[in-house]
């Protein structure tokens, strides 16, 4: 990596629609910054998992969620980090833009996009990689607090919860809001800037 590029690491959970709009800005952004960029997983399910507060329809969510996270993990482990972003992409277009529910059907879909044999579905219902999921998610998670979601994006080891995006901005937008961000990161006191979101996800 040269010294002109910013280092970026990035956690994901493929159910996240916020996630999902971030890393649209991020791919946006690489287009037109020199950008060494790191896709990580996290578990919406495994941030949860003590929260008692939460309804039930968001917790019958989490088990669709974390066959995709466990999927991503076991690709990541098998197949090596190259694979991450691709599969990323694949499970995402399906579940977000796409509307898909039916996680057999995602899978399916995702792994022959990006030339995964069909019995990998199988690790998305396995354990197996449970420990390398769950360390992926806490070094994302312990460098911003407990108190936030996905996505988690790291600039320069600097870590922030977020953006939180609707929709992707493109072209100079994208660039503008990406310099904020770099700039907020190289401030070591900066902690928060919030407002109540207004506004659905929007899906190009």
């Amino acid at each position: 990596m040269t010294a002109s590029k910013t280092k970026v690491d990035f956690w994901f959970d493929p159910s996240c629609p916020w996630a999902w709009m971030t890393s649209r800005w991020v791919d946006e952004v690489a287009q037109h910054r020199d950008l060494d960029v790191t896709w990580h997983i996290m578990s919406l399910a495994v941030l949860n998992e003590n929260n008692h507060d939460i309804p039930e329809s968001y917790k019958a969510f989490f088990p669709r969620a974390l066959r995709y996270t466990r999927l991503v993990a076991a690709a990541s482990e098998l197949h090596g980090a190259e694979i991450v972003k691709p599969l990323y992409d694949a499970l995402g277009t399906r579940i977000h833009p796409g509307g898909s529910t039916d996680s057999d059907e995602v899978i399916a879909g995702a792994l022959a996009e990006v030339g995964l044999p069909a019995d990998f579905a199988a690790y998305a219902d396995s354990e197996e990689y449970d420990p390398q999921m769950r360390a992926s998610h806490f070094d994302g998670i312990e460098r911003v607090g407990q108190d936030v979601g996905t996505p988690v994006i790291a600039v320069n080891g600097v870590a922030f919860f977020g953006p939180v995006i609707s929709p992707a901005p493109k072209g100079e937008m994208a660039l503008t809001l990406w310099d904020g961000v770099v700039a907020a990161a190289s401030f070591d006191g900066f902690f928060e800037l919030k407002r109540s979101r207004t506004r659905d996800p929007i899906f190009d």
